[in-house]
């Protein structure tokens, strides 16, 4: 069973820097990488929290240079390189979408591993791979750094709002020494184990949130299509046994619900794609030990069928909307 340890801001703690081990890891400033729609949220909270960016400096590397100028504006400083930034961070969090892009930004001479002073933290809060995961976590060691795999729960809402949970896999004082980062932009820390701990746990949810939002979605477009108010029928569902987040907090039908992708034309949210590579990496895993995933297969078909219509930029609750014009073509 996972072994989890939950931390909430304003616990018995009281401060994020209770600890002299968790002062001294951000002497050397705070490095961020990977400025996506999820990156851009949690570096900019690390940059304005009065623990973290008001006391040393964050700094910041994108390859869109319009995302780094606007966390400048709010007071990060920018890198030029990977190797740049890493030489002048002594906490490093990595932020991207996929695999390669985490282990090409880790390994080799003008990676982050080469180039970080000798006992820097790096946290991955990327989703991916947990067998890579584990690997970078030992080449880590190889060059005397600490690592982490701790993924996010909570959305492109949750990391505006600071309300991330991160899931985290690695080594007790490694996470005690993470704290005062992960806190800066998250609500709840779940150590879910060793190294790679936190993607497993990360892609069993997201198994579950795909099904769940796929679920979702035919119930919605059925009713609409037989007449029902999608509000009505949403209202119902969530104080019914229909109830779930991707109903009562992330409705997929377009004007149910404010300030979600759904009521801005699938804009800005958990992209398609990115949950069909999810999908992949936890059929991968369930193939690797003959697990069975039916509902997951068939989201994870899904999901790939959207990205080749081209809707894999498109938040992941379009499903809805495909669906719609689906019946509409009938």
């Amino acid at each position: 069973m996972l072994r989890q340890s939950v931390s909430r801001l304003g616990s018995a703690t009281g401060s994020f820097f209770a600890s002299s081990q968790q002062a001294r890891s951000l002497h050397g400033g705070v490095g961020f990488i990977g400025l996506g729609n999820m990156g851009a949220s949690m570096a900019r909270n690390l940059v304005q929290n009065a623990e973290v960016g008001k006391k040393v400096p964050v700094t910041v590397f994108d390859l869109n240079k319009e995302s780094v100028a606007k966390l400048v504006e709010v007071g990060a400083k920018a890198a030029d390189s990977v190797a740049e930034l890493a030489r002048t961070s002594s906490v490093i969090v990595t932020m991207l979408p996929a695999t390669a892009h985490v282990r090409g930004t880790l390994l080799g001479d003008q990676g982050v591993f080469k180039n970080a002073p000798k006992g820097a933290l790096i946290i991955d809060s990327s989703t991916i791979d947990p067998l890579a995961s584990r690997d970078f976590y030992a080449a880590a060691k190889e060059h005397g750094h600490e690592f982490l795999d701790a993924p996010v729960s909570g959305g492109v809402t949750g990391a505006f709002a600071g309300t991330l949970t991160f899931m985290v896999g690695g080594d007790d004082a490694t996470l005690n020494r993470a704290k005062p980062v992960l806190n800066a932009m998250g609500r709840n820390i779940v150590h879910c184990g060793p190294s790679g701990a936190g993607g497993i746990t990360k892609l069993c949810n997201n198994l579950s949130l795909a099904i769940s939002m796929v679920g979702t979605c035919e119930a919605m477009a059925l009713g609409k299509r037989l007449g029902m108010d999608p509000a009505k029928l949403a209202s119902v569902m969530n104080t019914s046994t229909a109830r779930c987040w991707s109903s009562d907090s992330y409705n997929p039908v377009p004007g149910v619900m404010p300030n979600v992708p759904a009521s801005k034309g699938y804009v800005g949210g958990f992209g398609s794609a990115l949950m069909e590579k999810d999908l992949t990496l936890a059929m991968e895993l369930a193939n690797n030990i003959k697990a069975r995933l039916p509902l997951g297969s068939g989201a994870h078909q899904l999901y790939g069928l959207l990205c080749e219509q081209g809707l894999g930029d498109k938040d992941f609750a379009v499903v809805y909307e495909f669906l719609m014009k689906s019946s509409n073509k009938k």
